[in-house]
C-alpha cells in the first residue's frame, strides 16, 4: 500500500495531538504503582492528582500540561518505502494542524533572529504558528515508514545538558557521571517525577538525536541494567514528587547508545524529561 500525502498528514497531526494529551499505557501503570507504593501522604496525594489529570486529558482530548511543548519528529524510513512528493511539506502542514486540534499554547515569536532572541515583536496569536524542529531521519529495513511526533517541554529543556564525559573505559564511569548531572538538575526541576533520557554519541548532534530517539522507544516496563543504576541515583535524593520528598523522585530512565569512535571521550546528552513527558504518538504507514 502507498503513503500518499493526506495519509503523512493526517498522521502527524493525529501523533501530535496523542503525544499532547496522553500518557502511554507503561506512563500509566508505573503511575498507578507509584501511588500505591509511596509512604510520604504528601508524594501519595501528587501522584494520585497526576493520575487524575491524565485520565481527563486523555478522555477530553486536552493537553496534559500548559506547556503544550515544541514539537519534534523522528521517521525511520523503510529501504524499500516510497514517499509521495512533498512529503516534509505533508508532516508540517500535519504539525500546523494538530497544533491547532490539541490545541497547542501559543508560543511562536514573531521578527527576525535578533528580534526572535529578544523576543520585542511580541508572540503570534495562533498556535500553529509554532514551527516544528528540524526532521530527525533514520533508514531501516522494510517498507514501512514509522513517525513519532515528541512535545517537549521549555522547564526539562532548561536542565538537560550535552556534554563530554572522560569514560576510562568504563560504562560504570559514564553512567555514574551522568546519574551526577541528573541528581543535581531534578533537584531544581520542579515538575518531579521526571522520567531521565540519555544518549550516548560521538558529536552533541548525535548524543541529542539519540536522546530524542531514546525518549520515542522508552517503555517503563522494560529497564536495562544501566538505566536502573540512573533510577537508583537519582531516587536516592529522595527529592520525591514536586520536591515533596518520598521514593519517587524519577520513574524510569531511557537509554540509547549509538556508534561511537575511538576516542578518550563520549558525547552524552541528558534531558530530565518532567512529570509529563516524555510525550509521544506515534504511527506505522504502509
Amino acid at each position: 500500500m502507498s503513503i500518499t500525502y493526506e495519509d503523512l498528514c493526517k498522521a502527524a497531526q493525529q501523533c501530535l495531538v496523542t503525544a499532547g494529551s496522553s500518557y502511554t499505557p507503561d506512563r500509566l501503570a508505573a503511575y498507578e504503582k507509584a501511588a500505591s507504593a509511596e509512604k510520604n501522604d504528601n508524594a501519595r496525594w501528587f501522584l494520585q492528582l497526576m493520575l487524575e489529570n491524565a485520565q481527563i486529558a486523555q478522555r477530553e482530548k486536552l493537553p496534559l500540561c500548559d506547556d503544550t511543548g515544541t514539537p519534534h519528529v523522528l521517521l525511520r524510513i523503510g529501504e524499500q518505502c516510497a514517499l509521495p512528493a512533498g512529503w516534509l511539506k505533508a508532516i508540517r502542514e500535519g504539525v500546523a494542524a494538530g497544533l491547532l486540534t490539541l490545541p497547542g499554547r501559543p508560543m511562536a515569536v514573531k521578527g527576525d533572529g535578533v528580534q526572535r532572541v529578544e523576543q520585542s515583536q511580541g508572540l503570534f496569536e495562533n498556535s500553529d504558528a509554532l514551527e516544528h524542529a528540524p526532521v530527525i531521519t533514520r533508514s531501516v529495513p522494510g517498507d514501512k515508514l514509522d513517525l513519532a511526533v515528541l512535545m517537549l517541554g521549555g522547564g526539562p529543556e532548561i536542565r538537560a545538558r550535552t556534554r563530554r564525559i572522560f569514560h576510562k573505559r568504563s560504562m560504570e564511569k559514564v553512567i555514574g557521571e551522568v546519574a551526577g548531572w541528573l541528581s543535581e538538575e531534578v533537584s531544581l526541576l520542579g515538575c518531579t517525577p521526571a522520567i531521565p533520557a540519555i544518549g550516548i554519541g560521538r558529536s552533541q548532534v548525535e548524543a541529542s538525536a539519540l536522546m530524542l530517539e531514546a525518549m520515542a522507544d522508552g517503555d517503563l516496563s522494560r529497564q536495562n541494567e544501566w538505566e536502573r543504576k540512573v533510577v537508583d541515583a537519582v531516587n536516592a535524593t529522595n527529592v520525591g514528587p514536586l520536591g515533596l520528598g518520598g521514593r519517587f523522585t524519577v520513574m524510569g530512565c531511557f537509554l540509547k547508545i549509538g556508534p561511537t569512535r575511538a576516542s578518550g571521550v563520549r558525547i552524552v546528552s541528558a534531558r530530565p524529561c518532567c512529570l509529563v513527558e516524555p510525550r509521544v504518538g506515534k504511527a506505522t504507514l504502509g
